[in-house]
């Protein structure tokens, strides 16, 4: 299952992580965001171990939403260390992902 990141726990989860990172920015009310959210399920019991992947709710987290300057949803950031190495904004197949998390692993 997909952690839940949120404002609070951001630097323990992302910042201090050995693995890469992938963060589903997500909104209740978006229709795209719910498209995707299976993928993000499935990635998240498929890398287990290997990678870590959440959701984070922009409505309820404002500091890491403006912290990265995202303004669209679904958003997907690709951070390796702490840093944004990678996006993917708007829905796409998981296919394109999995490609972007494989070339971090």
């Amino acid at each position: 299952m997909a952690l839940e990141i949120n404002d609070a726990n951001f630097e323990e989860l992302v910042v201090k992580s050995d693995k890469p990172v992938i963060i589903d920015f997500w909104a209740v009310w978006c229709g795209p965001c719910r498209m995707i959210a299976p993928l993000i399920e499935e990635m998240a019991r498929e890398y287990e171990g290997k990678a870590v992947i959440g959701k984070l709710d922009v409505d309820s987290n404002p500091n890491v939403t403006t912290k990265f300057g995202v303004r669209n949803i679904p958003t997907v950031l690709f951070l390796k260390n702490g840093q944004v190495v990678d996006k993917q904004v708007g829905a796409v197949p998981k296919s394109v992902l999995v490609q972007k998390l494989e070339a971090l692993l």
